[in-house]
């Protein structure tokens, strides 16, 4: 075969824009969980929103096309787990994956663990751990960790809404949080099981929520396999501004929005402060989010490219 019927041969993709729901399924990591859906849709152009452990499942949602512009928003929004830890037992990578490193007898009351998870409800700094994405030096944690190197890591701001505990069974404690971005369940099982005595880590880990989003609504990979075709499995995808509901909307002129295409601020009837709007013409087509500046004017911050 020849390179150019190569190159001919090669499946051609298609430019599909919207939101996947997906529940993401235990053992893939985020990006293995993405190339497997962007597959199934045979889509162009797609990313994820934001990492969920291998050993994690639940909801995980994944931007195709334009929607992409919007994926920070996801990144950025509160999350809500369940989680299931094992006293008793620290691990190298705080969860279940890492080899053990202590164990510790188990004799608490559920009462000591409340009292103990209250202390991390609010703003706390959390020490990310060593088997995590962040880069020092361009080098991911988790390599460095790999290769036997343990670096000082600087502690993060994040802010814990709230912790329910659910059920507590000998060493099995289970509970759901609600967090803001960048909160490590794993640093939170590390720290508990220090505050507590007795060393802890995450046996289980389920996205619930996103923002507004919530997995009742996601489809697994297997569901979206089963679908009959690429027409079918792209049903799934939610338009782009759906899924950011808590934004409000603002809808503009003609004049406005020819203005607002070409990158200027323009004025619009709202009665919004300054912060994010959902911005739509006069036919309620989605153009992008923008921004309400302090004198009232909208300026554009992530448009849609307009299709013909």
């Amino acid at each position: 075969m020849s390179r150019g019927e190569g190159r001919r041969s090669r499946r051609v993709c298609l430019p599909l824009d919207g939101v996947l729901l997906l529940d993401k399924p235990v053992g893939y990591t985020s990006n293995q969980a993405l190339q497997a859906a962007k597959r199934l849709l045979n889509a162009c152009k797609a990313g994820h929103t934001g990492s969920l452990d291998p050993i994690a499942t639940g909801l995980l949602p994944l931007c195709f096309g334009e929607a992409t512009k919007l994926s920070q928003f996801l990144i950025d929004a509160d999350k809500r787990y369940r989680a299931v830890f094992r006293l008793g037992i620290a691990t190298t990578t705080h969860d279940a994956e890492g080899a053990i490193v202590a164990t510790r007898p188990v004799k608490l009351r559920r009462a000591e663990v409340e009292t103990a998870l209250r202390a991390f409800v609010g703003e706390i700094e959390q020490v990310p751990p060593m088997y995590s994405a962040i880069k020092l030096a361009g080098r991911p944690l988790y390599e460095l960790a790999r290769a036997g190197m343990e670096v000082e890591r600087s502690a993060r701001r994040v802010t814990i809404h709230g912790i329910e505990v659910l059920a507590l069974e000998g060493d099995r404690l289970e509970f759901e949080i609600d967090c803001s971005k960048g909160t490590y369940v794993r640093s939170l099982a590390h720290d508990l099981g220090e505050r507590l005595g007795c060393g802890a880590h995450v046996a289980e880990l389920r996205r619930l929520r996103v923002g507004a989003l919530t997995v009742e609504r996601a489809v697994s990979l297997a569901a979206l396999e089963a679908l009959p075709d690429v027409a079918a499995r792209a049903e799934r995808l939610l338009p782009p501004d759906e899924v950011l509901p808590t934004i409000p909307e603002v809808k503009l002129t003609a004049l406005a929005t020819h203005y607002l295409c070409q990158g200027q601020p323009v004025s619009a009837r709202h009665g919004f402060a300054p912060g994010w709007v959902r911005l739509y013409d006069d036919g309620h087509h989605f153009l992008g989010i923008g921004q309400v500046l302090d004198d009232g004017r909208v300026a554009p911050r992530r448009l849609m490219t307009r299709k013909p």
